[in-house]
């Protein structure tokens, strides 16, 4: 019999590692911006045409290399940072594993212009799908200029991929951000298109965050700094009014590296308990300086994951320091002996029952506080009011079989027209012919909006409240570049925007729906939730500007509803195409059946 391993061709070996390294076009953006830094450089410009798709061109003021070296660069493990195995444990650098440009080539076409400060003339090479095309010498500044061109040429299958320009643009801006970020005293430039999003001068930290994020930024900073015997903390964190419902601008670096640790995280965001909503993310951009002995790096190709020797420890000393900024800076709420602000202010929330859960009782119990029973008062009013609710005529129409079954989109139009009450103002009561249909407010609001917003989209058709006093918006380039992308689909579903300065944005009229609504705050929402739906590649682009409207203008009623209104939000919800469920999932209605009413009486 034949042999039957055989080594592959250097070609798909490159191919093969760039899948690990080279994901997409921002991860491009990240291997030459790190090279770059490690180079020495003052300066970097970053050039990006048609989301990195075309060009991506990273060009700084480093030390520049020789020939041999700008040749070697493209070889695979070639490094400049190891010499020995031990020296995986001493790394400072960005860099090291040599596979950057190595898997860059194997997927696009690059051109790179190097020159060292003593050579007279500068190296030029070509290098498309592993293969150096030219070398030789030409004229170049010193430093480096790396262009890569056609990303994914040779791999069409892995191009096909690629989500659209706004998806990919923002991806790279995250890169940038990071780089930018644990990089202060290096001066960046940023051209997309031929614009230029970003011109940042040496700066301090916070001074950094603010050029990057945005002006907003600079009101909500919190320092945070810690030092131990083994490791050091210092950085910011935001405060907790200040917390988005999107991640995206938590940003966490061991040794000036960023990484993810969904552990750190997880540290980071247990400081807050109690001082967030659920699902709320706050703002940080925290350092963490220790003896690389104690880090391990080599641990995934991208060098964004790494492990720790201790991470029980770190994850404690996290979570102090974080703690201790809340509390320094008179951000966590204050106690006495006497009330538990903090809980009463939990316990005002409506919630679906009004019963008191054994946990806050056992709470209660633990801070000294005496939590009342239900109330029972006037428990012969209530019920009084259960009889009269009571005779709207349940039980000799259909026979039924389960609870929380979907009643037949036909059964609303044949409703026994009589009493519709509210619950806990949130919740529609009205007697079906099987039984008792619950309609959750908020999720039925929410189901119809997104049919209505979607119609719009498509006939582009929505209709505008013009506001009498126009508010300005100042954005980052990064939020700027996402609006701009969809623009005509915001204008279509009623919002009036205009662009009054280089990423300023001044709003001056909103949908219909939302006329009563918070202009900066509606617009601000509906930003949030397009950066979380744009993450599902599920959802079409119009589906996910209709989803994130209406769960940004659904809301709960802040007063009891009228029984015309309540009616009318019924007959809408089942006019909708879909009326069981909201645009995620979650069930509009319910229906408790007689069948089901009786056995609950049944001991």
């Amino acid at each position: 019999m034949k042999d039957i391993i055989q080594l592959l061709p250097d070609n798909i070996a490159n191919q093969i590692a760039a899948g690990e390294v080279i994901q997409r076009p921002s991860s491009v953006v990240k291997e030459l911006l790190e090279n770059a830094i490690d180079a020495g450089s003052s300066e970097i410009t970053v050039i990006i045409k048609d989301a990195g798709k075309s060009l991506i061109q990273v060009i700084d003021n480093g030390i520049g290399m020789s020939g041999t070296d700008a040749r070697l660069s493209f070889e695979r493990h070639a490094t400049s940072k190891l010499r020995h195995a031990d020296d995986l444990f001493s790394l400072r650098t960005k860099g090291f594993r040599g596979e950057a440009l190595a898997s860059i080539a194997a997927i696009a076409t690059v051109e790179m212009k190097t020159r060292r400060e003593d050579d007279e003339l500068g190296q030029y090479l070509v290098v498309e799908g592993s293969e150096v095309k030219k070398q030789e010498l030409a004229s170049a500044p010193i430093g480096t200029s790396v262009a890569v061109k056609n990303i994914f040429y040779n791999v069409p299958a892995r191009r096909n991929f690629l989500k659209s320009n706004s998806v990919e643009t923002r991806h790279i801006l995250e890169e940038f951000h990071r780089v930018a970020i644990a990089h202060g005293d290096t001066a960046f430039t940023l051209y997309q298109n031929e614009q230029e999003l970003y011109k940042l001068r040496p700066a301090n930290l916070s001074q950094r965050i603010v050029q990057l994020l945005g002006k907003n930024h600079q009101q909500q900073l919190v320092s945070c700094q810690e030092e131990t015997s083994l490791m050091n903390v210092e950085g910011y964190i935001g405060k907790p009014e200040n917390a988005k419902r999107t991640r995206g601008e938590q940003y966490l670096f061991v040794n000036n590296r960023f990484i993810k640790s969904n552990y750190l995280n997880h540290a980071v965001l247990s400081a807050y308990e109690g001082l967030l909503q659920e699902k709320q993310y706050p703002f940080y951009a925290l350092f963490i300086e220790i003896d690389p002995k104690h880090v391990d790096v080599n641990v995934h190709p991208t060098k964004t994951e790494i492990k720790f020797d201790d991470e029980r420890s770190i994850y404690g000393i996290v979570r102090a320091a974080v703690k201790q900024a809340l509390g320094t800076h008179n951000i966590t709420p204050s106690l006495d002996f006497d009330s538990d602000v903090n809980f009463e202010a939990i316990i005002q929330v409506p919630t679906r029952s009004s019963i008191t859960t054994r946990q806050e009782r056992e709470y209660g119990q633990m801070k000294g506080y005496h939590l009342p029973d239900r109330n029972v008062e006037h428990w012969e009013k209530l019920y009084q009011a259960s009889v009269d609710e009571s005779r709207i005529a349940l039980g000799k129409d259909v026979p039924v079989k389960i609870m929380g079954s979907e009643v037949n989109r036909r059964e609303p139009a044949e409703r026994v027209k009589r009493a519709t009450m509210q619950v806990l103002k949130r919740y529609i009561i009205t007697p079906v012919k099987s039984g008792l249909m619950c309609v959750d407010y908020k999720a039925a609001t929410e189901r119809i909006l997104y049919e209505k917003y979607l119609n719009n989209l498509e006939n582009r058709s929505g209709a505008s409240q013009q506001l009498l006093f126009p508010q300005t918006l100042n954005m980052n380039p990064a939020d700027f570049s996402l609006i701009m992308e969809i623009q005509s689909d915001i204008s279509a579903l009623g919002f009036a925007i205009e662009q009054i300065g280089k990423f300023d944005l001044v709003i001056r009229g909103v949908p219909l729906d939302a006329a009563s609504r918070d202009a900066k705050s509606l617009f601000d929402g509906l930003l949030e939730q397009i950066k979380h739906f744009s993450a599902n590649p599920n959802v079409d682009h119009k589906q996910q500007l209709a989803r994130s409207m209406a769960r940004k203008v659904a809301t709960i009623p802040e007063a009891n509803l009228e029984q015309q209104e309540m009616e009318t939000v019924v007959d809408r919800l089942f006019g909708c195409e879909n009326p069981n469920y909201t645009p995620s999932g979650e069930k509009t209605y319910i229906v408790l059946e007689s069948l089901n009413m009786e056995n609950l009486f049944k001991t």
